[in-house]
């Protein structure tokens, strides 16, 4: 288990528990499971929740806020790449948010991976960066700025993982072993997937390796389909029970209507008794409770009635380390004990009422985190808007009676310039963590994976609009290349260029841009 250390590198967070009074906070506050609002799991939080139903959490892992109200530690480590110095991340308030005002400024002028993921719970299972294994060499940490978010009305940071990033715990305390039962959900994202193995969050192997059916016991969550029939494109939530992703006892799906879900925040549950029973949910993590998708017996293969978990944490990668998968993680937790259905609807109550990806307060401007739509000033194209369309980036007309789809494509989260904070890159609205950047010189949509090609691709510095009209935007690393939109299509260009799109005539026109009022609410 690796130990919290206090020395020059690590900033002097107190790690304060008040775990004493947390049962008579969630028996104030819950006073029937069964009859749970959001109002009352806005007061309890879900380690308090599943606690108080006798199902108490062995780890809690958030990059965004406490899972416990009474928590009020560290609940990440980055490390800046300038001086390898790192500092803890921790709360702005007991039970409330991340504190990334903290992380913007010790991650000032450089970059930050993110090193370790406390836990929140008595447990202490915290984890860092995953080793190698059987399938899998030496993963790294996920870029500190790479998903900013909005959460509690507050602008804090999830977790991206591009492949080969990782994070482990191989010497637990508390986690279900030998088919013990458990539980566990992770809220993610189903805009930033994939179908390579295994984007994972929970039990695995305590050596890193495949060693055999049944010893796992992970969420996995991405469109790889393991198992015939898969039903729509997915993504789904699935069970990692080590060689295979199992949407039912028979592997493939036996549930017509599961056919996946693409909402941009999800909440992903499995629970398990290890002996003949488990079940898989998921739910839109903004709105709304959750849904079955399976519920019944162990996988009918040998080896998984009962179980044999091993008890390690794993979050990003499968259990020997299969790392190819993306994905984003918000927050996690592992219980010891079979959850009740009435707890795990009172923790969706609860996650619903953090307003994920809920407006930032701040519109019409080019200061971060100010929520925008940018209008093109050609005289052709004064009703068309930057909007992505699949990864394309292209100008389309939006106004009032536009479908809520080409609203939201067409509205776009400011953020400090990746590359400097100086300028400023655009975030979607409704792909959490997928910026414009350029690549051969088309503008595209993509998840930021936290490289340097990727934060100047991605980088744009405002100046006065060309035509006199707004502002233009100068791409960071092609100095003389600016946004334009040609045939369409947004591109950066110069006149001096040799394509199509650096054509000279409207050059000026194409180049400026009017911010304004976002048509996303």
């Amino acid at each position: 288990m690796s130990q919290r250390r206090d020395n020059n590198n690590v900033s002097a967070n107190s790690r304060s528990r008040f775990f004493g009074v947390l049962a008579g906070i969630a028996a104030l506050v819950l006073a029937s499971l069964t009859t749970a609002t959001t109002a009352s799991a806005a007061a309890s939080l879900p380690c308090d929740i599943y606690g108080a139903a006798g199902t108490p959490c062995v780890a809690a892992h958030s990059t965004t806020r406490a899972l416990y109200a009474a928590y009020n530690g560290p609940l990440y480590q980055v490390q800046r790449a300038s001086d390898a110095a790192r500092t803890n991340i921790g709360l702005l308030t007991a039970g409330g948010y991340a504190n990334a005002a903290a992380q913007d400024s010790f991650c000032a002028g450089t970059t930050c991976l993110i090193t370790e993921l406390y836990d929140q719970s008595p447990r202490h299972n915290d984890l860092t960066i995953e080793g190698p294994g059987g399938a899998g060499g030496q993963d790294t940490g996920v870029p500190a700025d790479a998903l900013p978010v909005t959460a509690g009305g507050h602008q804090v940071y999830g977790a991206s993982f591009s492949g080969r990033m990782g994070y482990r715990d191989n010497t637990t305390s508390g986690v279900a072993t030998n088919g013990r039962p458990e539980g566990m959900y992770m809220i993610t994202s189903g805009t930033h997937v994939n179908g390579a193995c295994c984007f994972d969050y929970g039990n695995a192997e305590t050596n890193n390796q495949d060693t055999g059916n049944g010893h796992m016991d992970a969420l996995n969550f991405g469109t790889e389909c393991w198992f015939q029939p898969c039903h729509g494109a997915g993504p789904w939530v699935q069970a990692d029970l080590e060689n295979g992703l199992f949407q039912s006892s028979a592997g493939g799906s036996q549930n017509t209507a599961n056919t996946g879900i693409t909402a941009p925040f999800v909440t992903a549950l499995l629970k398990n008794n290890g002996q003949n029973f488990f079940a898989l949910k998921d739910g839109n993590a903004q709105s709304g409770g959750l849904r079955t998708t399976y519920a019944g017996p162990e996988p009918t293969l040998g080896g998984y009635s009962p179980m044999h978990q091993e008890g390690a944490i794993v979050l990003g990668t499968g259990g020997d380390n299969s790392n190819g998968s993306i994905g984003s993680f918000f927050e996690g937790v592992m219980t010891a004990g079979l959850p009740t259905d009435a707890a795990d609807n009172a923790v969706q109550a609860n996650v619903v009422s953090v307003g994920y990806g809920g407006p930032t307060g701040s519109t019409g401007s080019l200061n971060p985190a100010s929520e925008i739509s940018v209008r093109a000033t050609t005289a052709c194209c004064t009703g068309d808007y930057i909007r992505h369309q699949n990864n394309n980036t292209v100008i389309s007309p939006v106004a009032s009676g536009s479908s809520t789809l080409d609203k939201g494509d067409a509205t776009w989260v400011i953020r400090r310039g990746l590359a400097d904070a100086s300028c400023v890159s655009f975030e979607s609205r409704n792909y959490p963590g997928d910026f414009l950047r350029h690549f051969n010189f088309q503008v595209l949509r993509q998840p930021m994976d936290g490289s340097a090609a990727f934060r100047a691709d991605a980088t744009f510095c405002p100046v006065a609009g060309k035509n006199g009209q707004g502002t233009s935007f100068r791409s960071y690393n092609y100095a003389g290349k600016y946004l334009r939109h040609y045939n369409n299509t947004v591109y950066i260009a110069d006149t001096s260029g040799a394509h199509a799109w650096d054509a000279a005539a409207s050059y000026n026109d194409d180049v400026s841009w009017v911010v304004g009022q976002p048509w996303a609410p």
